[in-house]
């Protein structure tokens, strides 16, 4: 089963991470050879040659042969992309945590880069960029019509260089410019700490090669300050998700041994996967147990988990696993949505695609694409409510966005109500100072749903969501 796994190459199911496969590229298909429509193959021959010779000025063959492939492969969904030679290799550098740039996990919203959130610490961060910005101009050049390839090649660059980033802010009504420094970005995919005796909070921010030796490393230093831990909060807000080996290895810390994690299901045989609480489905090179050094506590430590609509991917796989085998309260508002998995094939020894190859679900059977986690106990931001969340982008409203595969998907007009309330609520909010705007820092005393995680652990009544509105769930249709 471990050699099936490291043939397979690594697979990718965050948003904007994800890792390199092994498989060599193939002009055959895994069950033969891939018929191949000819005619429309000689329509695409007579495009690239009537361009090539009666287009305006001369063009670069091998640049319309990539941008053909490019579309080709993000006409799909949105979570398909081409990596020329640069992306791909930021790419690979994204998933070990490093990599030069100004910091932000992103995606597209209307032709523009949206900012999903900034990563902790980062210049981006510490320039005060916020969740939902828009990136209207990276130097001199319009966002609009740039793939998010593009945006993100424009935004690297060498340590210690300048970038000008043009943002765009819904909640101020204004468009202002960003002047950052890129540096070598060390992402802190885990932070932790103990918030009052007895009851501790760590939390997660992707899921990298390092999450899980920092996710131990952090445990075993919560239960050295606090071994009597009574109860402990695992914060997955805002974790755009990442390497599918972390997640399933965060949610076998907690879980009983070799009991479902996640199944995946696509075309390929290979695809048609379940992977367990088990060392073999989530170690990656060494060859030893990650987590062979926490404590046997925390296996049965009361645990709530909290999410928001920025938790995908990856961190919806460990609350879904957590929360059908009932080992966690899901506490939050219910989750951005992404149950796809990306595999990375290379097309030589410097290209790629990221191919969207497989729906993910839980151990229940439940697919979270376009849905999301519906967390057990709904908590808003504040002790005033979460009256913007109805306009945070979600997967369902990504455009050319993969089906649940369990039903079609249903509008739900309470939320196209809710959306109208937060907008008017905007109008207000813009008014006010940016200081008076700014959120609480998550994990302060100030964090009203952490607040609440506690409380429940202690058993103490929850003050539950005023304004959450969960999206309709899909019809249920037998395959």
């Amino acid at each position: 089963m471990g050699q099936k796994l490291k043939a397979a190459g690594w697979i990718s199911i965050g948003a904007m991470a994800g890792a390199l496969a092994t498989v060599q590229l193939q002009a055959v298909a895994r069950g033969g050879l891939a018929p191949l429509p000819l005619e429309e193959l000689q329509q695409l021959a007579a495009v690239f040659g009537m361009v090539k010779t009666d287009y305006v000025e001369p063009v670069d063959e091998k640049k319309l042969i990539t941008d053909a492939i490019s579309g080709m492969v993000s006409s799909l969904d949105p979570h398909s992309v081409y990596f020329d030679k640069k992306s791909y290799k930021e790419f690979r550098e994204g998933t070990s945590g490093r990599f030069v740039g100004v910091g932000i996990e992103i995606t597209q919203e209307d032709g523009l880069v949206k900012v999903v959130s900034p990563i902790e610490g980062s210049p981006a961060d510490r320039a005060g960029l916020k969740p939902n910005d828009l990136i209207t101009r990276i130097d001199d050049t319009a966002v609009k019509g740039l793939s998010l390839n593009e945006a993100v090649k424009k935004m690297r660059g060498e340590p210690k260089t300048k970038v000008l980033l043009t943002i765009f802010r819904k909640d101020e009504n204004r468009t202002f410019p960003v002047t950052i420094v890129r540096e070598e970005i060390r992402t802190q995919s885990v932070r932790g700490k103990v918030i009052e005796p007895g009851y501790a909070w760590i939390r997660l921010s992707q899921f990298q090669e390092r999450t899980v030796g920092d996710f131990v490393t952090k445990m075993e230093q919560i239960y050295k300050q606090e071994p009597n831990l009574k109860g402990l909060v695992l914060d997955l807000r805002n974790d755009p998700g990442g390497l599918l080996n972390a997640a399933v290895a965060v949610s076998a810390a907690f879980l009983p041994e070799n009991v479902t994690v996640v199944s995946t299901n696509g075309q390929l045989a290979e695809s048609k996967f379940t992977y367990k609480a088990s060392p073999e489905f989530y170690q990656l090179r060494s060859g030893t147990d990650p987590l062979k050094g926490l404590p046997a506590a925390l296996k049965t430590v009361p645990l709530v988990v909290l999410v928001n609509e920025g938790s995908a991917s990856a961190s919806e796989i460990v609350a879904g696993a957590l929360q059908d085998h009932k080992r966690a309260t899901v506490m939050g508002n219910q989750t951005f949505g992404k149950g796809s998995v990306q595999t990375v094939r290379p097309l030589g020894p410097d290209t790629g695609i990221k191919l969207t190859t497989a729906r993910y679900y839980t151990p229940s059977g439940k697919s979270i694409q376009a849905r999301g986690i519906v967390p057990d106990v709904m908590v808003d931001e504040t002790a005033e409510g979460s009256p913007f969340a109805a306009l945070r982008t979600r997967e369902a409203d990504l455009d050319k966005h993969l089906n649940s595969g369990q039903g079609a998907e249903v509008k739900d007009a309470g939320r196209e109500k809710a959306r109208e309330e937060a907008l008017k609520r905007l109008e207000e909010e813009a008014k006010k100072t940016p200081e008076l705007r700014r959120p609480p820092e998550l994990g302060s005393d100030k964090d009203f749903p952490l607040a609440q995680a506690i409380n429940q652990l202690k058993g103490r009544p929850v003050l539950v969501s005023k304004t959450a509105v969960v999206e309709p769930k899909n019809e249920k249709k037998e395959n």
